[in-house]
């Protein structure tokens, strides 16, 4: 090996030296991109709170030099033959990629026109090169930049769908407060404040070995270990000591088999849920409170805030306490919602349901915990959740079938504002509580009426669909579930598929423009579920046609046909008992749409009904 390829070096860089005008490539092993929504909204809430409690008002803009630095870690890159390639930190660039082409589209909005596109891509003879190089990336990167949106296409792989997600996460985690004069501000922060450590190798081998360094061998620590630090050092007994270092290895062991961060997060749920009580203010310039605290450092929170958790630094039987009974059934409480998050589950299936469609999870882990006592049932805890789970799913569809976001930034006050409001309520007073909350929603199903799929949506519509459809077979008797028609674990994936053609001129009868044809084809009334594949092969046929062939396809969509009301009482039963409004449709015409358009109206006013007794 050269004295080059044996070369190693590393050195601390700002975000605009990172990235502004270079080339990466990403290395094979590292090639899917899986950031979730909460890795996401993780680190768009970081960054914005980091900077929102450096800035105020009034500040000039070179004051922003003083301003703390944020360290986000360190990356690795091999470099080779001057191409360099990422081999640790692709999440976080990727990330930050998106981020940045967020920040580039929002300030279009606000009308600023600070210089950050150099940091997302070089351009040579007009022609664009993304910084962060993946080929097969490349059409979703540019229609976010020149858009702000992707749909995805069947021969799109799952990074790229996933990039497309994430940057709708990006939007709806940004904060309000910093959509103003401070954003400029905020892109200065951003290109010289926030820091990572660039370690860079020579040769394939050396990379290799500081990747496995890192992620196996990782020596500083994390708020979780300075927290037990801290809380063991006030045991009284050496024994006790151990013990409870024993049991607090296991759940971090037991949270980390979720995810590697999952330990900081229980942390910060369950402080938030039980013992903070302020939240910063949605303004720009207000500072860090609880809420803001916990979320970065909540190991220093606790020192700060003892008596609001229950600890007295001349007791040590109050610590003792706090490790074997109120960690331990929090920690239990916490592992059920995220089991429940994976795996339909009896008593929990709201958790499940705003797994796919829900606030963020910064606002729904406190909110589902919050209610609970040491102490309670089993069973207490399992309603508790699930309540609280309905109401969250029950309050986000309202939202979404109006056209109204439920961005974290938006309704981040709300919502602790609830957290406090059913803080160790009995589950009588939180039901009472939450249906009251219902009540005063502005949004109702009556924004069905109206309702369509557009560009933003297809998530959400398909969400709704896979709900109504299962929950009509359910009622009706039979075995399949919401899981059967979002993510079927086998067989063809469901798609949401137009019942009409994509055929203007068969409906000239009733429409004199063909865009007023295409708004009426994305009504919700003209819309089902069906395998991957089934309508593509007679989905340019008529609906007299074709609609013969639903009967062999799922009730919601059998329902349509004649057949579907010969000799199935159990779907019967259903349109009469619940007074559903089914009918069979030989044509499909524009009040057949309006038809099916109230029919969903009124199953989704069954299944999220806003009293939750």
């Amino acid at each position: 090996m050269s004295k080059l390829e044996n070369k190693i070096e590393a050195r601390h860089r700002n975000l605009f030296d990172v990235l502004n005008q270079q080339k990466y490539t990403v290395d094979y092993f590292q090639r899917e991109y899986s950031w979730g929504e909460k890795h996401i909204e993780e680190l768009v809430t970081d960054l914005t709170s980091a900077f929102l409690n450096e800035y105020e008002p009034g500040h000039k803009r070179e004051q922003g030099e003083n301003y703390n630095n944020y360290y986000l870690g360190p990356f690795v890159v091999s470099s080779k033959d001057g191409k360099r390639s990422i081999i640790d930190g692709q999440q976080r660039l990727t990330s930050l990629t998106l981020f940045l082409i967020y920040m580039h589209n929002l300030q279009k909005e606000l009308g600023f026109s600070e210089k950050i596109e150099p940091m997302i891509f070089s351009e040579l003879r007009g022609s664009k090169s993304f910084n962060i190089t993946v080929e097969e990336r490349i059409p979703c990167l540019e229609a976010l930049f020149n858009t702000g949106s992707y749909s995805r296409t069947e021969t799109d792989d799952e990074s790229t769908g996933n990039m497309a997600e994430r940057y709708q996460d990006i939007a709806e985690a940004f904060p309000d407060e910093l959509k103003n004069a401070a954003f400029p501000f905020f892109i200065d922060w951003l290109k010289y404040n926030v820091i990572m450590v660039e370690i860079i190798a020579y040769s394939d081998e050396n990379a290799y070995t500081i990747f496995e360094t890192m992620n196996d061998r990782g020596l500083n620590l994390t708020p979780s270990e300075m927290l037990k630090g801290f809380v063991l050092s006030r045991f009284d007994q050496a024994d006790k000591r151990q013990k409870a270092n024993d049991l607090w290895k296991t759940a971090m062991m037991d949270l980390k088999a979720f995810e590697k961060d999952e330990d900081q997060r229980f942390f910060q749920s369950w402080l938030r849920a039980q013992y903070a009580d302020s939240i910063r203010p949605g303004k720009a310039g207000s500072k860090n409170e609880d809420f803001e605290k916990i979320g970065t450092r909540f190991h220093s929170w606790v020192r700060d805030n003892l008596a609001k958790v229950g600890l007295d630094v001349d007791n040590g039987k109050t610590f003792e306490q706090f490790v074997h009974t109120a960690f331990q059934f929090y920690l239990r409480a916490y592992i059920q919602i995220l089991e429940a998050e994976k795996t339909l589950t009896p008593r929990l299936e709201s958790v499940f349901y705003i797994h796919h469609w829900g606030i963020a999870p910064t606002l729904s882990f406190p909110l589902m915990l919050a209610p609970l006592n040491v102490g309670d049932s089993e069973e207490t805890v399992c309603a508790k959740i699930n309540t609280v789970a309905r109401y969250i799913e029950t309050f986000v569809v309202r939202r979404s079938v109006n056209f109204r976001k439920f961005s974290a930034s938006s309704i981040r006050y709300t919502m602790y504002s609830l957290v406090k409001e059913i803080r160790g309520k009995d589950l009588t007073e939180l039901k009472q509580v939450l249906s009251k909350k219902l009540a005063e929603m502005q949004e109702s199903f009556a924004g069905m009426d109206d309702f369509r799929l557009h560009g933003q949506n297809y998530r959400f519509v398909k969400f709704l669909l896979s709900r109504i459809t299962a929950w009509v077979e359910h009622q009706a008797g039979m075995s399949t579930s919401f899981v059967t028609y979002y993510q079927p674990e086998k067989g063809k994936p469901f798609e949401v598929e137009h019942i009409w053609a994509d055929k203007f001129a068969r409906h000239t009868d009733e429409f004199a423009q063909e865009h007023e044809f295409n708004s009426y084809r994305n009504r919700i009334g003209d819309l089902v579920l069906l395998p991957r594949g089934t309508n593509q092969s007679y989905g340019d046929l008529s609906y007299e046609d074709k609609h013969v062939h639903y009967i062999k396809e799922n009730l919601l969509v059998k329902s349509l046909c004649p057949l579907a009301y010969v000799n199935n009482p159990n779907f019967i039963h259903l349109t009469y008992d619940l007074k559903l409004p089914f009918i069979a449709h030989e044509a499909f015409k524009k009040q057949d749409v309006d038809s099916r358009q109230q029919l969903y109206r009124a199953i989704c006013e069954h299944i999220w009904h806003q009293d939750l007794d």
